[in-house]
């Protein structure tokens, strides 16, 4: 690779690597991959599943003209990241999509579900890459629906970007 590669483009460059690797095209897992390019494999499970459609749902019915999207990769400084739902105000996909594939620029919302292989310390470091590749707001499910809400200064009260979302689904 060329000295003038930036990191977010070593890690672009790995991802379409994985992207076009024939080994990897049926895999039932998704992946990411950590801030030295390896890959991160996360079996789905039922439960999440059904948190994620959950989530989107409420989405779609709290914030319309917008778009909430499942499984979003996201360049960041720790790898490339997927949270499994994204929000995103009309219009503004585009200009997210042109700083490359996958994404430099977060969604304005990220959403992430707990799950028995990750902990706190895990989450705190995603959200906190979501937040500083420009996400407004990150939000944090349990396996229970429950949902705590992040920003920049630290955990909210309610979301300030969906007004109304609820605190469980």
């Amino acid at each position: 690779m060329s000295a003038t590669t930036t990191p977010a483009q070593e890690h672009q460059e790995r991802w379409q690597e994985l992207c076009r690797d024939p080994a990897l095209q049926d895999l039932p897992y998704k992946i990411e991959t950590n801030e030295r390019g390896q890959v991160v494999l996360s079996p789905p499970k039922a439960a999440h599943s059904d948190l994620q459609g959950r989530i989107l749902d409420a989405l779609r019915e709290a914030r319309p003209e917008g778009r909430g999207l499942p499984e979003f990769p996201i360049t960041t400084s720790g790898g490339v990241r997927v949270p499994k739902v994204v929000w995103i105000p009309e219009g503004r996909l585009e200009e997210i999509t042109e700083t490359s594939d996958p994404p430099t620029r977060a969604p304005d919302l990220c959403v992430e579900v707990m799950s028995e292989s990750i902990d706190w310390s895990e989450m705190d470091e995603k959200r906190a890459l979501y937040l500083e590749a420009g996400a407004e707001e990150v939000w944090v499910v349990d396996k229970d629906g429950a949902v705590r809400f992040f920003e920049k200064q630290g955990e909210l009260e309610a979301s300030e970007l969906v007004p109304g979302f609820p605190e469980r689904v």
